[in-house]
């Protein structure tokens, strides 16, 4: 195992796609973080709404770099031939591909962290009148809500990878991903019958997750904070596990 992160974290490194990919999702998820919280309009009273949520909202951006970075580690080498390279020199496919789980972990933990305090950060200084409460992190629900949206960066990371694992091929990986994000919530919205709308915002992975980053009205969610971060990891084991087992049976 010590060997394969090691040439994971090699190939990561001396590529430059990779940590561009995570230059763009620090200042895409900071950019729109800025933008969402310059147009709220703050009285002596507060600035009302969720302004914890509003300040993280860059990461709805900011996640489809994560998810292309994820897919790009392991379709890259798919299109370039360079896996049989790979697996040959770590023949235990399990170990070749937890290596390239845990580096990619350790990757988006980094820049998803400085995404995220850097939103909020942005958010604290966009919105002065907030107070001591609504952006700290000595706050118990704005705490919950920064780790959670790491830990979701995190986990879409590694759906996008057991995703690009099963399909092998850089575009189709990438469409699957960001339909699987974006285009639930839109048919969402087209449903009338609000049983249905409840029922999709609670087993898509971004609706879901995201429920994380919520701090005020919380009855109102269609799931609580952790469980709906609990769907998304069960997205992500999903998506592990059928790229794992394909990869052991499929050639290279």
């Amino acid at each position: 195992m010590r060997v394969a992160l090691h040439a994971e974290w090699t190939k990561i490194r001396t590529v430059p796609s990779p940590l561009w990919l995570l230059v763009g999702t620090v200042a895409a998820t900071v950019a729109l973080s800025a933008g969402a919280t310059s147009v709220v309009n703050c009285t002596a009273s507060g600035c009302g709404g969720d302004t914890t949520k509003l300040s993280l909202m860059g990461v709805y951006i900011g996640q489809a770099l994560v998810a292309i970075l994820a897919v790009l580690i392991v379709s890259g080498e798919y299109g370039s031939g360079m896996i049989r390279t790979t697996l040959a020199a770590v023949p235990r496919r399990a170990i070749a591909f937890a290596a390239k789980a845990i580096t990619l972990t350790g990757v988006v933990a980094v820049g998803g962290t400085v995404a995220v305090l850097g939103s909020v950060l942005a958010g604290r200084l966009v919105l002065p009148d907030l107070g001591d409460q609504a952006l700290s992190l000595t706050n118990g629900p704005a705490m919950r809500a920064v780790v959670g949206t790491v830990l979701y960066l995190i986990l879409i990371a590694l759906l996008s990878l057991g995703i690009a694992t099963a399909m092998r091929d850089s575009a189709t990986s990438i469409g699957i991903v960001l339909g699987l994000l974006y285009i639930v919530p839109i048919l969402v919205q087209t449903i009338s019958d609000p049983y249905w709308q409840r029922l999709l915002q609670k087993i898509a992975p971004m609706s879901a997750g995201l429920a994380v980053q919520a701090t005020t009205d919380l009855h109102s969610l269609p799931i609580s904070p952790w469980a709906g971060l609990g769907v998304t990891a069960a997205w992500a084991i999903a998506a592990l596990s059928v790229g794992g087992l394909l990869l052991r049976m499929r050639d290279a």
